[in-house]
C-alpha cells in the first residue's frame, strides 16, 4: 500500500499484529477509526488502557479477573469438588454460556506443544498441582479435562492424566461432540452442553 500517512501505517501495523487480522482487515479497521469522532476514539483508547491496567489472573484458578480471587472461585453456589481444566479464559466464557456446568475451573493459559517450544513448565500446571495438593476446603473429587481436540490438546490430556493418576481423582474428559481441530470458543452452546453430559472417564 502507498504510504500516505505514517500515523495510519503505524495503526495498520498494530491492528495486523492482532490474532487472525490480516493486512486488509487491519486497513479497514484503521480507516474506520479515522472516520470516528475524536471522543469515540478516546473512549476506545481508554478502554484498552483500562483493561490492561485492571485485568489480572485469579490467584486460585488463573482465570482473568479484576480481583485477587475471581467471582466463580468466590461463589458459594459452585461445586468445589469439580474442577474443569481449560486452555484459555475464553473457554470458560464458552462453557458458562451453556448453563450446564456448575463446578469451578482451572485455566492453563496454553497447551503442551513441543513444536512451538511450549512444555509443561510454560503453562499453569504447577498451579493446578498446588491447588489439588492444598487443603482449601474444596475436596476435589473430579477433574474434567475440557481441552481443544487438537494434537496438542490430546498431548496435554495424556500428560495430565498420567501426572494426576497418583492423586486418586476421578479424571474425565468432555465427549467428542466437539469436532477435531476446532476451538471450544467457536462451539455452539448445545454441542458444548452435550459434550459435558457425555464426558468419559480417563
Amino acid at each position: 500500500m502507498m504510504n500516505i500517512s505514517n500515523a495510519l501505517e503505524n495503526l495498520v501495523d498494530e491492528f495486523s499484529r492482532l490474532p487472525q487480522i490480516g493486512r486488509k482487515t487491519a486497513l479497514r479497521l484503521a480507516m474506520y477509526i479515522t472516520r470516528q469522532p475524536a471522543e469515540d476514539v478516546e473512549r476506545f483508547s481508554r478502554a484498552l488502557s483500562e483493561v490492561k491496567a485492571r485485568i489480572r489472573f485469579c490467584s486460585v484458578c488463573c482465570n482473568i479477573t479484576e480481583d485477587e480471587v475471581c467471582m466463580i472461585c468466590r461463589s458459594g453456589s459452585r461445586k468445589g469438588n469439580q474442577i474443569c481444566v481449560v486452555e484459555e479464559p475464553q473457554d470458560v466464557f464458552a462453557i458458562e454460556k451453556t448453563n450446564e456446568y456448575k463446578g469451578k475451573y482451572h485455566v492453563l493459559h496454553g497447551i503442551i506443544s513441543p513444536l512451538d517450544g511450549i512444555g509443561p513448565n510454560d503453562i499453569r500446571i504447577k498451579e493446578l498441582l498446588a491447588r489439588l495438593g492444598s487443603n482449601n476446603g474444596d475436596n476435589v473429587e473430579e477433574l474434567i479435562l475440557a481441552l481443544n481436540p487438537t494434537v496438542e490438546g490430546e498431548t496435554t490430556i495424556l500428560y495430565l492424566s498420567k501426572l494426576l493418576k497418583p492423586l486418586d481423582l476421578k479424571i474425565t474428559r468432555i465427549a467428542r461432540g466437539i469436532p477435531v481441530g476446532s476451538d471450544l470458543e467457536f462451539a455452539d452452546e448445545v454441542t458444548l452442553a452435550k459434550a459435558f453430559e457425555g464426558r468419559i472417564l480417563i
